[in-house]
C-alpha cells in the first residue's frame, strides 16, 4: 500500500460514556466528540501526559473533547466532574491508541 492511500482529512468521531454507574448518577449516557486524527504534537502531549503531570493532561483534554461542530467545549476555567473526565480520559486513550 502507499503511503498516499492513508491520507484524509480528520473525521468528528462522536464517543460515548454509557457504564451503568454514569448513566444511573447523570441519568443518560454522555456524549462528546473527538477528531480521529490528532495532529502529532496533541497526540504526543496526550501520550506522553498520560498518568503523568494532571495539569498537563487537563490542558490537552481541554484541545481535544469537542461539540458536534469541532469546537472546543472546555473553554476557560470550565471543567468537568472528576468521574467524568477521568473516564472520558481513559475513553479517549482506549480508542486513540489503537
Amino acid at each position: 500500500m502507499k503511503l498516499n492511500n492513508l491520507i484524509a482529512k480528520p473525521q468528528l468521531v462522536k464517543m460515548t460514556l454509557d457504564d451503568a454507574d454514569i448513566v444511573k448518577k447523570y441519568g443518560e449516557p454522555i456524549e462528546w466528540f473527538v477528531w480521529d486524527r490528532q495532529p502529532l504534537q496533541t497526540f504526543f502531549k496526550f501520550a506522553s501526559e498520560n498518568g503523568g503531570n494532571v495539569e498537563n493532561i487537563f490542558l490537552v483534554l481541554k484541545e481535544m473533547i469537542l461539540d458536534e461542530n469541532g469546537k472546543p467545549l472546555l473553554t476557560g476555567e470550565e471543567t468537568l466532574p472528576t468521574d467524568v473526565l477521568i473516564r472520558v480520559m481513559n475513553k479517549m486513550s482506549e480508542v486513540l491508541g489503537k
